[in-house]
């Protein structure tokens, strides 16, 4: 393989890592560049762990990283933590994670490898689960794993630490996820593992070590960064509800995009998209001289996006949704129909119909103005609904639904 295909290969693979060391970045690409010279296809995995039915855009970056491997002629490993899951992983939690059975996470994994297909190939991808191997561990043989370790490397680990100093448990069995994740690259004897900067302790320390210890050359870590949430800010989560959620629709994903801050764009663009660093760099400069306007540049993101998981027809039409509705204000051509029964309370109403998830946030939003029927705010949080005729409710920014009496 020439060299300039090698710095390619380079600056595509290191695009959007993080590692927060300058010397551990330049450790790991030197040994990246090491193994792709040597003109075989690499080994790559990254796991994940089914702690819920649902992923979102923030769980797809590793799977994009990982897509840029397969699409390189390299051996890409999606593993499905059933063994992992049910310690939890600790590493980006200032709580214990509440331990799942094993009843929930197959469950929950049914799903993951469907999902996850929307970014990786299909037809390239090894689907795996670690309770191949991590089931037939023996007492004796996970102490002689955790011989390798002491106890001051975990305790200094960032999460860790805080915990100690607010007084808070550190449950024993916490500590076995990190032995139990670097078991996995042991078991897969792999080349490279994914995943973001929450497991770089996993990686680059637990799975690193292990696999020196048994007599295997250490895995390179490709860590990713953690994607910002629709609020530029908090990083992706369901729980603070500023998720993207994979399986939704077209037009959903692409309003919610471009509700994103102009200031996380960059990162999107690094993360999400399947552009190359040139391209990412040229649309920043363009941004930064004021030839792209930063709504543009934010709509060319979202539709970049939007196609990766529903296709150019599916972007087309989640565009067009957005320039009709949001930006020309007018009705969606297709909205469901809903009876109302006279008398019914607003607020019960909309919950009742998965239009809001709580009374207290429909309250809200009635007070900030959030909820419109025929296009007039509801001021009122007791109203009663008393329909003459259909009328369109509007809740939120995305939220349409035709009201029959």
């Amino acid at each position: 393989m020439k060299t300039g295909d090698i710095d390619d290969q380079l600056q595509l693979l290191m695009q959007g890592t993080e590692y927060g060391d300058a010397q551990l970045a330049a450790k790991m690409r030197a040994e990246l560049r090491e193994r792709l010279l040597l003109g075989r296809p690499l080994r790559v995995y990254c796991g994940y762990d089914p702690t819920a039915t649902d992923l979102h855009l923030g769980h797809t970056i590793t799977m994009r990283k990982l897509r840029q491997f397969q699409e390189l002629g390299h051996e890409v490993t999606f593993l499905i933590g059933s063994y992992t899951a049910l310690v939890g992983d600790p590493s980006d939690k200032n709580r214990t994670r509440p331990v799942l059975t094993e009843e929930q996470v197959n469950e929950n994994a049914r799903s993951y490898s469907e999902q996850a297909f929307r970014v990786l190939d299909r037809e390239k991808t090894v689907v795996r689960a670690n309770g191949e191997w991590l089931s037939k561990l023996s007492l004796v043989e996970l102490i002689r794993l955790a011989q390798n370790f002491t106890v001051q490397q975990f305790l200094v680990r960032d999460n860790f630490a805080k915990r100690m100093q607010n007084g808070d448990p550190i449950f024993l069995h916490e500590t076995f996820y990190a032995l139990m994740q670097g078991y996995d690259a042991c078991a897969m004897q792999t080349d490279v593992q994914v995943g973001g900067t929450d497991q770089l302790f996993n990686i680059i320390v637990a799975g690193r070590k292990l696999q020196e210890a048994l007599g295997q050359r250490p895995q390179v870590g490709i860590i990713t960064g953690i994607l910002p949430g629709t609020d530029g800010v908090q990083r992706m989560s369901k729980s603070t509800g500023n998720h993207i959620p994979v399986a939704t629709t077209a037009e959903d994903m692409f309003g919610k995009l471009m509700s994103v801050p102009d200031a996380a764009l960059a990162v999107y663009m690094r993360l999400v998209t399947r552009w190359s660093p040139a391209a990412v760099q040229l649309i920043e400069e363009r941004l930064a001289s004021g030839a792209l306007h930063p709504r543009d540049g934010k709509m060319q993101v979202a539709h970049e996006i939007t196609e990766v998981f529903y296709g150019a027809e599916g972007a087309a039409q989640g565009q067009a949704h957005f320039e009709r509705v949001f930006q020309r204000r007018e009705l969606p051509d297709e909205m469901s129909v809903i009876a109302v029964v006279a008398g019914t309370k607003l607020v019960d109403f909309v919950v009742a119909e998965g239009l809001v998830p709580t009374k207290s946030e429909a309250r809200r939003l009635i007070k900030q103005g959030g909820i419109k029927l025929g296009g007039v705010a509801v001021a009122d949080t007791e109203m009663l609904l008393q329909l003459g005729e259909a009328t369109v409710i509007q809740v939120g920014k995305r939220k349409f639904a035709r009201l029959m009496p």
